[in-house]
């Protein structure tokens, strides 16, 4: 009889944290790493919310919490739904996890049996098909098209459907690709999901904040009200405040769904952790102005990293709406030799050798459900991006081909 859970073999360790490890063991050891690889902004948290936090820890606040989060932290995220969002939620219809990922697993957990489907638009963030997987659910995968700005189309959401669908996971601005859904796209697909009433809408709005050139960031059940009973919609403190570490993430949702994530979250962490969550209640309350000074700050860097891909040969790479990331084509280095005399047969081939020679650390595409591409986060000073453009473009030019 095997040791360990049949589920468990159906999951992959996630591709970014192993990259992300791998560029610190090799900066241990000595070499000049600069690691791409990690979702996490360079910025400080604000010293607002860190002198929250500390006045916290001075009030004595780091007794245990409801399982789900303390009222304080709940209305703050209902008044943030309703000042950003214009969705009214109530306390009882909020979740507070130990970051946006617990958020996820909760509700896949308490949803999820074997044989349901979940659909997940490709390019996706790593954790998506796996979580799903641990459900014991079945990721059904929609591929959207690099000239479409890796968005999928209502025709390909329409035909993915089955009376096997549980749900849809959203995306916008999206991890890996940073493409963002402009009002009417998103309504076309929520006129999509309006016509199947037995599909729930899980939207992760991690990236809300992070959104550049005028584009106008939008969440399903704020685009069609009538999906408001089925949705979850999914945000935490991690990227627009530089909280990655303090673990805090949050959704909003229907009372029943709540009640039952709440249930998984009982038996398992229970409440995340004290002094975060008085920390998020001041991130929500607190003064939102350097939110716009550090959105200008990665929209420049953002421009940076694509002019400096777009240079390197055999590389193309679009221009995307939002979040910190880029997502370059590599097509055009497919089948050629590198200088280290590593063949470039895949995207993971091409990410492998640019670390081994280069010492750029960055994520291949096939992580994230289609290739050939790689992405770079661009959260790091702009002198670093520089840096490792130059890179790139060096590795580039040294491949050959035939």
């Amino acid at each position: 009889m095997p040791f360990l859970s049949d589920t468990l073999a159906a999951v992959k360790p996630s591709p970014t944290v192993a990259v992300t490890q791998l560029a610190r063991e090799l900066q241990a050891k000595g070499r000049d790493i600069i690691s791409l690889g990690a979702g996490e902004p360079d910025f400080d948290t604000p010293d607002n919310i860190k002198a929250a936090a500390i006045a916290a820890i001075e009030a004595g606040k780091t007794k245990y919490t409801p399982p789900d989060g303390i009222p304080e932290l709940k209305q703050a995220i209902c008044d943030k739904f309703a000042r950003e969002n214009g969705l009214s939620y109530q306390p009882s219809q909020i979740s507070v996890s130990t970051g946006g990922k617990q958020v996820l697993y909760n509700a896949l957990m308490a949803t999820l049996n074997p044989g349901d489907e979940v659909i997940i638009p490709a390019p996706y963030w790593v954790s998506y098909p796996d979580i799903v997987r641990l459900g014991q659910g079945t990721p059904v995968i929609v591929e959207g098209e690099e000239a479409r700005g890796f968005k999928i189309t209502p025709e390909a959401l329409e035909a993915a459907i089955t009376p096997a669908t549980k749900w849809f996971i959203f995306n916008s601005p999206s991890n890996p690709t940073g493409a963002g859904y402009t009002e009417a796209e998103l309504k076309a697909l929520t006129d999509v999901l309006l016509r199947h009433d037995h599909v729930w809408i899980m939207s992760d709005d991690m990236y809300e904040h992070l959104a550049f050139d005028g584009f106008r960031f939008v969440t399903p059940a704020q685009v069609e009200p009538r999906l408001y009973d089925r949705t979850l919609t999914v945000n935490g403190v991690s990227k627009a405040y530089a909280m990655t570490g303090w673990r805090i993430g949050y959704a909003g949702g229907p009372e029943h769904l709540i009640a039952a994530m709440r249930k998984i979250q009982g038996q398992s962490t229970t409440n995340p952790s004290s002094i975060s969550q008085w920390a998020a209640v001041e991130a929500l309350n607190g003064p939102q102005d350097y939110l716009s000074e550090r959105c200008a700050a990665f929209s420049a860097r953002r421009d940076l990293v694509v002019a400096g891909l777009n240079a390197c040969p055999g590389i193309t790479c679009a221009v995307p709406e939002g979040a910190f990331y880029v997502y370059p084509s590599v097509a055009g280095c497919i089948g050629a030799v590198s200088s280290g005399g590593k063949i470039i047969a895949t995207d993971e081939d091409f990410c492998t050798a640019l670390l081994e020679e280069q010492g750029v650390a960055v994520v291949f595409g096939a992580a994230f459900g289609l290739s050939p591409y790689f992405r770079v986060s661009y959260a790091e000073s702009e002198a670093v991006l520089a840096e490792a453009c130059a890179r790139i473009k060096t590795f580039c030019e040294g491949l050959h081909h035939g």
